[in-house]
């Protein structure tokens, strides 16, 4: 079979083209295209099978690849033809067809059946868009400026087979020696017309005269308007946070059927919920927060349903497991120590009485073998902690080093662990079956669900334990200032050892895609800044003030004498410590914080070597309090202009975050104060965007292609110029916050939202609109009289007819998603808002830890017999277009 490639591409002088047809997992096989005078780089391909998958890549002279598609072509070929003449187009991440061809479509089109094309031997050319069109009465047609297409006119257009979600084709014989003109259109099945035509010129192809030669036209970018785009709403809620009346003083993964149903009743298509997986490190209320995991594929215990397992609860303990859930169910807010320690009490009975018959359960068994590559780690990960009171397996006696030879015996019948390795076994089977159930019944509605990726893992988890390899254990993951907290963030995560995770091609990330697409059809990515760099500090840090960015082009000391700046690393690198620092840092307390410093007897102070990091000070605050003065001697502890990093046998420099803001910066000269101001800029703000950039793009592209979901990045707080490039060009939507833009502006304005944006009010970082209403009078008085366009002063409260025109105003404009938290859709009607509004944020960014344990205050069944409000919701919807 010969294939004659086609494809219209400008490169610049000493770049060629090549072709690369994938091998099903051998090495791909490149093919050299020539450029011709008519425009076309192209190839020619002996091909011995009925389909093929391939992409276009880009060489420089020295045979280095400098651009590449990120998606390949797909083609199926007829049997009654031998060879085929293929006009291609580049393939560009960000076109529709790639990004909206997800598990959200399949969704809509959940009754869809791909039809088969039928091609006879007399047609000459063979039409191929890809146009994902969630509307399910609405077809592409085709129409042209010859007899086989119509001759422009509507009602002769030729339908297209669509043999594929979002594939459409047609075979037509075209006689004739005439340049071919034509454009795609959508036909309503409903009106029995064409309703709309693609914007913009329109495509060409050459006529064929070839009689044994089948031309495809493998069009691209379908040129949709903004009308016939994907548009829904959502709403976003912790499913912890879900209340109904068999729940267990949490949300379980059971509620979310019923939070389907309401969104169904009020058109809204899409759930959104924070990560479930299980983060039980002690069994205390350090334990709810959501982004700790101790295994990224094991779900949270919490989420079980003990009224839904697969066996009944012994009859013994009906009567106390009701009592004790009613006592959860009339709490305000979660009690995650009386609601776990309840779950694993009745867990442990349930699987004690039934446990010969869950040991035949064949389906039990396919669940372990299918799963045992994470669920073994897992289950002896479970068992040691529990043994051994602590998730830090450093600490354990045993197994500090995860061997996997001698942890295989977890899963053998003959060892004594064996039982309570099957527990935890048995436990992540059934919160599985449950959790696919909802989902099932979720995408029986047309609804999808969307989850949340965190960006770190647990320092004290199983990956850290089995794949240590793989992470910077010698480090911690955070964030700078920003407007939650000028301290930054210490998340205390490990970072990721980049290096080692490209040896397999990102195989870690894939895998991990692969087991959240079990449930989820699109996926928000917590903090994406991450996959360009991240906010590290070493492990003598407890403060994020203290991080520097990694990767990033440090500073060296061949720049200091460049800039004729006076390096000394005691005095730029050591907390700068004099006479007036320590009396307005402590003030009266001073001779206090004096039996923690050394007097150097030049009226300049230095920390005690048993002192001189945070982390050796918090450890020191642990057995002996200091009272009042801890804070500010961690804040003295970070008073410095440089932080240091050793790389390569080398020492480099990173400027510490709002160096000019420290006392350290006051008492320089003022020549001093420029030169270092104008490193600081160019650190911060100049050198680093093409190597994030660079990163970024190695390994993005790799992980997006190997999931379907939607793919959504959370991108607040200090974002370089290259996120938004880099996002675009890879189809990745940008999340929005109006009380939080990236721009220098006071809210950012919904209305100029383009359409790869999720646009919101607020999120689960944030207060919510009626706690932000009441933070700041004069900010709130601002927003409602320039964001809101409305006249007088701004009510005392958030009232609902204001809390309406915040999420009409995120209703209409061109974002994809608009998703609002639950709380928002509440404060809408005043029957239904929560008149404890101190009870309904999720978590403060500056509180670490935080305690995670927001619950609905009315029980979700309860919010679906509320039809006049139901309906309000879905008329807002339904009008702006995202029904």
């Amino acid at each position: 079979m010969k294939l004659y490639f086609n494809v219209g591409y400008r490169a610049n002088a000493g770049e060629n083209l090549q072709l690369v047809i994938d091998e099903n997992g051998s090495v791909p096989k490149i093919h050299t295209m020539f450029y011709t005078e008519d425009g076309y780089w192209k190839c020619e391909v002996d091909y011995f099978s009925k389909s093929i998958s391939y992409h276009y890549q880009l060489v420089n002279d020295k045979n280095n690849v400098v651009r590449q598609e990120f998606v390949s072509h797909q083609l199926s070929f007829p049997h009654n033809y031998k060879e085929f003449l293929i006009f291609d187009q580049w393939n560009n991440k960000n076109f529709p067809e790639n990004y909206l061809n997800n598990k959200i479509l399949y969704n809509k089109l959940n009754q869809f059946v791909p039809k088969k094309l039928s091609v006879l031997k007399k047609h000459s050319h063979l039409f191929r868009i890809e146009a994902p069109i969630y509307h399910p009465e609405w077809e592409i047609v085709l129409f042209g400026n010859v007899p086989a297409l119509g001759n422009w006119d509507y009602e002769k257009a030729v339908h297209l087979t669509q043999t594929d979600f979002g594939v459409w084709e047609a075979s037509v014989e075209i006689p004739g020696n005439q340049q071919i003109q034509y454009k795609y259109a959508i036909f309503d099945t409903l009106e029995g017309k064409v309703i709309d035509v693609e914007t913009g010129d329109n495509r060409f192809t050459i006529p064929n005269l070839q009689k044994d030669v089948l031309q495809i036209s493998a069009d691209h970018y379908f040129k949709f308007r903004s009308y016939q785009m994907y548009h829904a709403a959502g709403v976003a809620v912790p499913v912890f946070s879900l209340r109904s009346e068999e729940g267990f003083g949490v949300g379980e993964f059971s509620d979310l059927k019923k939070l389907a149903d309401w969104s169904k009743e009020t058109s809204l298509g899409i759930i959104q919920i924070l990560p479930i997986n299980d983060t039980t490190a002690n069994y205390t209320w350090t334990d709810s927060y959501p982004y700790a995991a101790v295994s990224v594929y094991a779900l949270h215990p919490q989420y079980i349903s003990i009224r839904n397992l697969d066996y009944n609860l012994p009859k013994e303990l009906v009567e106390e497991y009701e009592a004790e859930k009613s006592d959860l169910n009339s709490l305000d807010l979660i009690d995650y120590e009386k609601m776990i320690s309840g779950k694993w009490k009745y867990l442990n009975a349930v699987f004690n009485t039934e446990r010969d018959k869950i040991y035949k359960d064949r389906n039990f068994k396919k669940f372990i073998k299918d799963n045992e590559s994470w669920l073994l780690p897992y289950t002896a990960f479970c068992v040691l902690r529990d043994k051994y009171k602590t998730p830090n397996f450093n600490d354990w006696k045993t197994h500090k080093k995860y061997i996997a030879g001698k942890i295989s015996p977890f899963f053998s019948p003959k060892n004594k662990e064996y039982d309570t390795s099957m527990l935890h076994a048995w436990v992540q089977f059934q919160l599985h079956k449950q959790l696919k159930d909802a989902v099932d019944y979720i995408h029986s509605l047309g609804v999808s669900l969307k989850g949340d990726l965190p960006i770190g893992i647990y320092r004290h988890s199983v990956e850290a334990w089995t794949e240590p390899e793989l992470f910077g254990m010698n480090f911690q993951a955070g964030a700078p200032p920003d407007q939650f907290t000028e301290l930054g963030q210490n998340w205390e995560f490990p970072t990721y050892n980049w290096e080692a995770m490209k040896a397999d091609n990102y195989q870690w990330w894939k895998n991990r895609f692969k087991a959240l697409e079990q449930y989820f059809d699109a996926m928000r990515i917590d903090h994406i800044l991450g996959f360009f760099r991240i906010w590290r500090m070493p492990v003598s840090a407890t403060q994020g003030i203290l991080g520097y960015f990694y990767p990033a082009v440090p500073i060296v000391l061949e720049e200091f004498k460049a800039r004729h700046i006076p390096f000394d690393f005691d005095r730029y690198c050591k907390p700068y410590i004099n006479d007036l620092i320590l009396w307005n840092y402590f003030g009266d307390q001073s001779n206090k914080a004096l039996d923690f410093l050394n007097n150097n007897l030049n009226g300049t102070y230095s920390f005690k070597e048993e002192f001189d990091t945070q982390r050796k000070l918090s450890d020191h605050f642990k057995k002996k309090s200091a009272g009042h003065i801890e804070g500010q001697l961690l804040a003295l502890c970070a008073n410095v202009l440089f932080l240091s990093e050793k790389r390569a046998g080398e020492t480099v420099y990173h400027p510490r975050f709002n160096a000019f803001k420290t006392d350290s910066y006051k008492y320089l000269s003022d020549w001093e104060k420029k030169a270092i101001y104008e490193l600081y800029h160019d650190y911060f703000f100049k050198r680093q965007d093409f190597l994030w950039k660079e990163k970024a793009m190695e390994k993005l592209p790799v992980i997006l292609n190997s999931t379907k979901m939607l793919i959504c990045g959370e991108d607040l707080g200090m974002v370089p110029d290259c996120v938004p490039e880099v996002m675009d060009e890879l189809a990745i939507v940008a999340l929005k916050v109006q009380r939080m833009p990236s721009e220098n502006i006071s809210f950012y304005d919904p209305k100029n939202a383009d359409y790869l944006n999720v646009v919101t009010a607020s999120s689960h970082d944030s207060s919510t609109l009626r706690q932000w209403w009441e933070e700041d009078a004069q900010l709130t008085q601002k927003y409602y009289n320039q964001q809101l366009i409305q006249y007088g002063r701004a009510p005392q409260n958030l009232e609902p007819y204001v809390a309406e025109i915040i999420m009409k105003q995120h209703l209409y404009n061109d974002a994809m998603l608009a998703i609002f938290p639950l709380q928002e859709f509440l404060a809408t009607d005043r029957e239904l808002t929560n008149l404890n509004s101190a009870n309904e944020r999720i978590n403060n960014p500056a509180v670490f830890p935080h305690y995670w344990r927001y619950r609905m205050h009315i029980n979700v069944e309860n919010l679906k017999k509320n039809t006049l409000f139901n309906q309000k919701i879905s008329d807002w919807v339904k009008d702006s277009g995202r029904a």
